[in-house]
């Protein structure tokens, strides 16, 4: 199943479509690649496409991977189980960000507002996430971590004071943004990756930063948020 032009928020949509696809088919392993070249899209300034020039500053090349099973078989370590996953539309967003095919190649658009249109909603989908799940979480520092797709420095920031969370809370994101920028649709499985390397080092019992309820964001164009609740499995 070959997806494109999703934006930042592929790698969660194809996680999720993944576990859709690892569920129902009894099992089954499902191969999930993640690759961008976002130096395809590099060229030199415009002042009609003022939006090219932050994307090339902020953005990277990269490629993340991950294997999906509804089943543990045989010697398989899983790390993490997503419990449930979900796609929402930010109404009155679809300007925040633009991707568009022209004859100058890709271009697009990141309104100014973005970070603010997620940090008005990120909290109704926290709470959403746990309450269908009926996970009880009531210290979202204590009790949660946090995956959230390294979008810009803005993003992570009023994220992080919108939920009241301490700094280390997005500490993996952050890394991975300072290293690689924001690989789009990669990143959400680099930033797992981060956590869980992090984890060991530290000898923590699960690779999620040693705590057993998790929730992973990522942002694209729509604005579409997809959100997945994980569920941190022992480290062995």
């Amino acid at each position: 199943m070959l997806y494109y032009q999703a934006g930042c928020h592929g790698g969660g949509m194809a996680l999720r479509l993944a576990k859709d696809l690892a569920e129902n088919n009894p099992g089954a392993r499902v191969l999930v690649v993640c690759s961008e070249v976002i130096t395809m899209a590099l060229r030199g300034p415009s002042e009609t496409h003022v939006g090219n020039l932050v994307g090339q500053a902020i953005f990277g090349d990269a490629a993340s991977a991950a294997i999906v099973g509804a089943e543990i078989s045989g010697h398989e370590r899983p790390l993490f189980e997503m419990v449930s996953a979900s796609q929402d539309i930010l109404p009155g967003t679809e300007d925040g960000v633009v991707v568009k095919l022209s004859e100058e190649g890709i271009v697009y658009t990141l309104h100014n507002e973005m970070p603010l249109h997620i940090a008005n909603n990120i909290e109704r989908l926290v709470k959403d996430a746990l309450e269908q799940a009926g996970v009880m979480a009531k210290d979202w520092n204590e009790d949660v971590f946090w995956a959230v797709h390294p979008g810009g420095r803005k993003i992570l920031d009023m994220v992080e004071t919108r939920l009241g969370l301490e700094k280390a809370k997005l500490e993996a994101a952050r890394e991975v943004m300072r290293r690689h920028g924001n690989t789009l649709s990669s990143c959400n499985i680099v930033v797992l990756e981060e956590m869980r390397q992090r984890s060991v080092e530290r000898s923590m019992a699960t690779a999620g930063e040693g705590l057993e309820w998790g929730l992973l964001f990522a942002f694209g164009p729509g604005i579409t948020v997809e959100t997945i609740l994980l569920r941190a499995l022992p480290i062995s």
